[in-house]
């Protein structure tokens, strides 16, 4: 696989589709895997700042399909896999915060960016999330992420604050925004006069 990405045909247009995935061929492990270098490669590889071993990327995704509270979304795009999310559920313990679930690990290959693989995997996570009964989403991305920003913004999600020392890459601290997008709305009977 090249950073380029799949061989398509010129004229065929690109289209992205968004699966929940609960096992992974080796085929689609291989594709997951190349599209998680090239994202981090390319700055956005979810706290990697360099491309861990190919048996770190491996371990880690079948890691993710064996918890419980994770739920992998992949997206493809002429059947490749190029792009990932998980929503993870709160610990079980947590009654707190049983009604938030997090948005986590949401990256696009360079090669599929700007074909709206991106979006699809948000509002996929976003309906599963729903009909999974959470009411919030919470997220958070590196300040020098500004497509992802934009693309959560652009989605509903509310910067609610800042952490200036989010993350070091190459011996500087970067700022890290955190998000949350009410996607079920608390209802709250109106009071009826007597």
């Amino acid at each position: 696989m090249t950073t380029s990405g799949p061989q398509l045909a010129e004229n065929r247009p690109l289209y992205a589709s968004v699966e929940i995935v609960n096992d992974l061929s080796p085929a689609d492990l291989y594709d997951l895997c190349d599209a998680t270098d090239a994202a981090i490669e390319a700055g956005g590889g979810f706290g990697w700042v360099t491309p861990p071993s190919r048996e770190v990327l491996e371990k880690y995704w079948r890691g993710v399909l064996v918890v419980p509270e994770r739920h992998l979304l992949v997206a493809r795009m002429d059947g490749m896999i190029c792009g990932a999310v998980q929503l993870v559920e709160p610990n079980r313990n947590n009654e707190a915060q049983s009604a938030t679930a997090q948005v986590v690990a949401h990256f696009v290959t360079p090669w599929a960016r700007g074909q709206s693989a991106g979006r699809k995997l948000m509002e996929t996570a976003e309906k599963l999330a729903f009909e999974m009964g959470y009411k919030v989403l919470h997220l958070d991305v590196r300040a020098t992420q500004t497509d992802a920003a934009a693309l959560y913004e652009s989605l509903g999600y509310k910067r609610w604050g800042t952490n200036p020392t989010y993350a070091l890459v190459n011996d500087h601290f970067i700022a890290g925004h955190f998000y949350s997008k009410t996607i079920r709305p608390l209802f709250v009977p109106k009071k009826v006069s007597a």
